[in-house]
């Protein structure tokens, strides 16, 4: 009697690990089939930007985020702009 009991429970496992393993294969079949129904969109990242060097911290960012300074000088920040327009 112990052995169908052992035997009904492994084949209720079996049953259910098959079971899911069919849903994971429609679920992956079906994002397959989207992703290539999925017009090609524009690229998910901008063309590249000209990058320039804060004249003082040395960080680099791109020209459109800079601040300019004096003299064709660029700066990160209005603090730094400040800091390397200050003497000493």
């Amino acid at each position: 009697m112990k052995y169908l009991l052992v035997l009904a429970v492994l084949w209720v496992a079996i049953w259910l690990w098959r079971k899911n393993r069919r849903e994971e294969m429609r679920d992956a079949q079906r994002e397959r089939t989207a992703r290539a129904q999925r017009p090609p969109g524009a690229p998910s990242v901008g063309p590249p930007q000209a990058m320039v060097r804060c004249a003082h911290c040395g960080l680099h960012l791109p020209a459109t985020d800079a601040i300019a300074g004096p003299g064709g000088t660029v700066y990160c920040s209005v603090a730094h702009r400040q800091a390397g327009a200050a003497p000493g």
